[in-house]
């Protein structure tokens, strides 16, 4: 009889959980990326501006400042929401720690199971064998003595005839 797990299809179950989280915090970490280069960019725009801003006309000055500020608070903002985005993708790596955690523990209980499963496998075989060997020896026995029987009829025999 082959090796059939009960908890298969919890295991199954587990994985599939497994993965989508996965998929989850792949996503978050993308999120996270996204929001970094949108920070980058405008961190970039900002520095030209600054460069550019020394050989621009004194009345564009003030649009140039005000320009400035205005990214200055988007990226303030994007700072927020990368912080809100590293927050949640260190929530859901808990999530997937702990999902893991759950498909490895049945997984090494699987194991054991096998294991415990190939012993009890190996003790039955070596049971058979031994009533085998048992009934093997009783033969040679029943033979055995089933000669000398008709060893000690024959000699018992010629020793009437004598």
């Amino acid at each position: 009889m082959p090796f059939k797990y009960r908890l298969e299809k919890v295991i199954k179950y587990r994985i599939q959980k497994r993965d989508e989280q996965l998929n989850v915090v792949i996503a978050a970490q993308k999120e996270v990326q996204r929001i970094q280069a949108e920070i980058d960019k405008n961190k970039n725009s900002v520095a030209l501006l600054r460069k550019s801003i020394y050989s621009a006309h004194h009345t564009l000055m003030e649009n140039y400042d005000n320009y400035i500020k205005h990214l200055d608070d988007i990226i303030a903002q994007l700072e927020i929401k990368k912080q809100e985005a590293i927050d949640r993708l260190n929530e859901e790596k808990e999530k997937l720690a702990e999902l893991e955690k759950a498909v490895k523990v049945l997984e090494k209980h699987k194991e054991k199971m096998l294991e415990q499963y190939k012993e009890e496998e190996k003790k039955a075989e070596m049971k058979i064998l031994n009533e085998v060997a048992g009934q093997k020896h009783y033969a040679k026995m029943q033979e055995k003595i089933k000669d000398q029987l008709e060893e000690d009829e024959a000699e018992g025999i010629m020793q009437d005839g004598n």
